[in-house]
């Protein structure tokens, strides 16, 4: 009995020190994890592995980037969510005003709606770029992602494969752009403008509505991370609810 208080003293010790010293991780990160684990092997079980690990995010993210592209690849599916519908940039959205007080409203619809419709086709085509892309993802980084936030395993993503992403998606969006004739109304919005302003606007619409909807594509990618690691019933299978335990 002695034995086995010094065993069990010895490592609560252990994890103390390793939860002062660790000031780089967020409360509820890998030390919460290591003693969730800890408790549940006092049967005599195997830890998690870190195979096990780098599977579960994997999954994890490959949820969450097919139902990302499900999700936006509907009609509507940017035009109508305020959370990623895609506007005109900001730094030009004085003109947007400027033109509907010039009765052109109807020539800003149709730029906006078409960047939105492009946005919604190119999606079609997100789900494998990420899937490959998330194949990738190596033990270590799988370890270091268990240690961080709620969207960790979302900012590795995005942060490993942004170029290669946009590389391979922007082909995609400016085929969508042109099949949604987006590209017309872009230059109808700000040919029409340029009339009346001393100040002409060149913005390259291929670039930005790229940008804006791999975001939109990140945003949702995002929340089903959250969810999987908060939500124990969107842990649908035994990867998942073993790495995402509590």
């Amino acid at each position: 009995m002695k034995q086995i208080f010094a065993f069990s003293l010895s490592i609560l010790i252990s994890f103390s020190l390793f939860a002062q010293n660790d000031s780089s991780h967020k409360r509820g990160g890998f030390f919460k994890k290591a003693t969730s684990i800890l408790s549940k092997s006092s049967d005599g079980s195997s830890d998690l592995s870190k195979t096990e690990i780098a599977s579960g995010l994997k999954e994890a993210l490959s949820r969450g980037a097919q139902k990302s592209s499900a999700k936006l690849s509907m009609t509507d599916g940017f035009f109508k969510d305020a959370a990623v519908k895609i506007l005109l940039p900001k730094e030009v959205q004085n003109v947007e005003s400027k033109m509907r007080m010039l009765g052109m409203g109807k020539l800003v619809d149709n730029a906006v709606l078409s960047m939105n419709r492009a946005a919604e086709d190119a999606s079609k085509q997100a789900a494998p770029i990420f899937l490959a892309a998330i194949q990738k993802m190596t033990i270590t980084d799988a370890v270091n992602i268990l240690r961080g936030s709620d969207t960790a395993a979302t900012s590795y993503l995005r942060g490993a494969t942004t170029p290669r992403l946009i590389a391979a998606f922007k082909p995609v969006i400016e085929e969508s752009l042109q099949k949604v004739k987006a590209t017309k109304y872009w230059n109808d919005v700000f040919k029409t403008y340029n009339r009346f302003s001393n100040e002409p606007v060149d913005t390259d619409i291929n670039n930005y509505v790229t940008t804006q909807a791999l975001n939109g594509l990140f945003y949702y990618v995002a929340q089903e991370e959250v969810n999987i690691r908060k939500n124990p019933a969107a842990r649908v299978n035994d990867i998942l609810k073993k790495v995402f335990a509590n």
